[in-house]
């Protein structure tokens, strides 16, 4: 049986296409700031993009005649992965044009700003040209909201294919009955809270332009940083308490914040991941405060860092992998569960986790209680669905098999167990946080996988396995 056929190609191309000129003209943004500086670079982004444009135009035009009717589920996960590929290679051309290293790493970085990791393969950022830090703030901004959807919101009409496109980027919560003017409200909330990063950071004397990267960096919960010692170089609490409020926002549902003047802040009180993201955060930095000698602010920090899958950091990766392993096994916890659902977040997310917590229960009541007894899971919205717990559990697996393939390949590569579990857990869950420094030894081979974990993780695992599967049978034939 086929389950990739021609007009499914061509369907898959349209669209492609449609979202390659969105990713071409994103390339072509940071020519202001490289003209504001004189950096005299706007050639290596305008060719780029220009390139992405035009081969998106043609394709989109020469295949028009496919309308929006035809396209399935299959058909946008296997554009969405394509989509954040083709991101990642034309913005790492930018990287490997402009900063002159070798085009793996300049992909491995561009895919790593995009899928909000923050693992950098620049030892010295702070030598890096202006227009390449912002870019970098640029692909962490817009890969929080999602490369797909902020492109469909300015190039599509409303319809069957933004809805398909939406849920293919991992997005499912709607604050409109319209997928338009959902991603309008998304897209609105967070300029709000950018805005407001940006003037709490200038007013809390940071420079503007770091201000504006660092916003972009931590409102999407990327956690690159235009310094070589990430936060900790500004060395001021109340830039660290902006910043975690900032993490705390941006991990936050949408839904919650969308919701939140609407019912004058309950939304907030009301929500389970909301609150279930709070007590971690409370839970966990009372526990390493108690059972070790981390500074409290370092301490607090970290925290929040790890459970919204930021990766912002006061101290380096060298005194991190000095800590009490305790303190680092909490951490490794909070990065594997990650903050909510229909957020800027990776890892597995809170919902998920819940849900799948709640089956477990369920399945233990049923064993201890009465022959024939039927123990629904209930949430604040009601009764969750059995497929939906079941989905939670499918998606854990693969998210742990994933894990346990990327570790294994770094030990055999030689690296330190821990560090390695530690690290495998950064990328898989688009963290960005390290201990030791694997990041600057990984092979060539290690970094084309760590891609593949970044994306996987930022797109939920299934349309990269569509689009692998659908690739294998174009190959077979």
């Amino acid at each position: 049986m086929r389950y990739i056929t021609k007009n499914d190609l061509l369907i898959v191309a349209r669209y492609f296409g449609l979202i390659m000129i969105g990713i071409g003209v994103m390339c072509l943004v940071p020519i202001s700031i490289d003209l504001i500086y004189l950096e005299f670079n706007a050639i290596n982004y305008l060719i780029p993009g220009l390139i992405s444009i035009a081969i998106g135009f043609m394709a989109y035009k020469v295949i028009d005649g496919f309308t929006v009717n035809r396209m399935r589920l299959k058909h946008a996960m296997i554009v969405s992965t394509l989509s954040w590929v083709w991101a990642g290679i034309v913005c790492g051309a930018i990287f490997f044009l402009v900063t002159d290293i070798g085009i793996i790493d300049a992909v491995f970085e561009s895919v790593s700003a995009l899928t909000g990791s923050g693992i950098t393969i620049y030892p010295d950022v702070e030598s890096l040209p202006h227009s390449i830090l912002f870019f970098r703030g640029l692909q962490q901004w817009i890969g929080g909201l999602g490369v797909v959807v902020m492109i469909i919101f300015v190039l599509t009409k409303p319809g069957s294919i933004s809805s398909k496109l939406y849920v293919s980027e991992a997005r499912e919560d709607r604050l409109r009955p319209s997928i338009k003017a959902t991603i309008k409200n998304a897209l609105m909330i967070y300029l709000i809270y950018t805005i407001l990063g940006i003037v709490l950071y200038s007013l809390a004397g940071m420079p503007v332009f770091d201000s504006i990267c660092n916003t972009f960096s931590i409102i999407s919960t990327g956690g690159m940083n235009v310094k070589n010692a990430n936060m900790g170089f500004y060395n001021n609490d109340i830039i660290y308490f902006i910043t975690i409020i900032l993490m705390i926002l941006g991990a936050t549902s949408f839904m919650v914040h969308y919701k939140l003047i609407k019912t004058r802040g309950r939304s907030l009180v009301r929500d389970a991941q909301f609150k279930m993201l709070i007590t971690l955060i409370a839970v966990s930095s009372l526990l390493i405060y108690f059972t070790s000698t981390i500074i409290p602010m370092d301490n607090l920090f970290v925290v929040v860092s790890a459970v919204t899958t930021t990766g912002a950091s006061i101290q380096s990766p060298m005194v991190m992998g000095g800590w009490p392993p305790f303190a680092l096994f909490i951490i490794m916890v909070l990065m594997l569960i990650g903050g909510s659902t229909g957020s800027t977040v990776g890892a597995l997310k809170l919902m998920r986790v819940i849900v799948f917590l709640k089956g477990i229960y369920r399945n233990s009541r049923e064993i201890w209680s009465p022959r024939g007894t039927v123990v629904p899971i209930k949430s604040a919205g009601g009764k969750i669905p059995e497929a939906v717990v079941e989905q939670a559990g499918n998606y854990i697996s693969l998210y742990f098999m994933l894990i346990l393939f990327t570790w294994a390949l770094l030990c055999l590569g030689g690296h330190d167990p821990f560090d390695s579990l530690f690290f495998t857990f950064s990328m898989q869950g688009n963290i960005g946080l390290e201990i030791g420094n694997i990041s600057q030894a990984l092979s060539s081979p290690m970094k084309i996988l760590g891609m593949f974990n970044m994306l996987t993780g930022r797109l939920e695992i299934y349309p990269v396995l569509i689009t692998l599967r659908a690739f294998l049978e174009i190959f077979r034939r």
